[in-house]
């Protein structure tokens, strides 16, 4: 299937699992540091700017975000790792409710852990692919930013990502949609809940 953009509203926000609505749909939760553009891919395979807030604050996220894509999957925009002006109080709570989200909810049919392409994988990148693999999660990786990084370098960036995560490894730009057909294309084939 070829496919560039897909029509997708926003449809709830929930703090915690006990407030995430039954949706019947497979859904995708998607896991990055704060500044890796989670709401900027949503948006680009909408074709649609504003429909997940981007922000120059990192953190700005606080709740699940839940988008639905023309009724095929759901896309689950989670809150940042790495970075988030709040209490450790705050994070600690946030940090047990996604927890719970991720171990408990039936929908999910696979994580996507998000990689910003222009630097090195960082720290909590690995700490947070470290958990999921604790935990034996199905997980692919997207790389972000891809516009940034010189043609040349493109494949080494894949590469190396997949030397360090294993697993299906995509690129992505939100500016460029050359590469959303291979994305959907995984969303797609892969629309089945545990």
């Amino acid at each position: 299937m070829n496919t560039k953009f897909m029509n997708a509203k926003f449809i709830i926000s929930a703090e915690k699992l006990s407030q995430c609505p039954t949706f019947n749909l497979p859904e995708f939760p998607l896991l990055g540091r704060s500044n890796v553009g989670k709401s900027s891919f949503i948006n680009a395979l909408a074709n649609h700017k504003k429909l997940a807030k981007t922000s120059n604050t990192p953190g700005k996220t606080r709740l699940i975000n839940f988008f639905n894509f023309s009724n095929n999957f759901i896309i689950a925009d989670l809150p940042g790792y790495g970075y988030a002006k709040v209490s450790k109080e705050a994070q600690n709570r946030w940090q047990k409710y996604l927890e719970e989200y991720l171990l408990k909810r039936e929908e999910i049919s696979s994580l996507i852990q998000l990689i910003d392409g222009r630097h090195e994988i960082q720290k909590n990148d690995y700490q947070m692919r470290e958990w999921v693999k604790v935990y034996k999660l199905p997980i692919i990786t997207i790389v972000t930013k891809m516009d940034y990084v010189p043609k040349n370098k493109i494949l080494n960036v894949i590469k190396n990502v997949e030397k360090s995560f294993g697993g299906l490894v995509l690129p992505f730009s939100a500016v460029d949609s050359r590469y959303n057909a291979e994305i959907f294309d995984f969303l797609l084939d892969n629309n089945s809940t545990k």
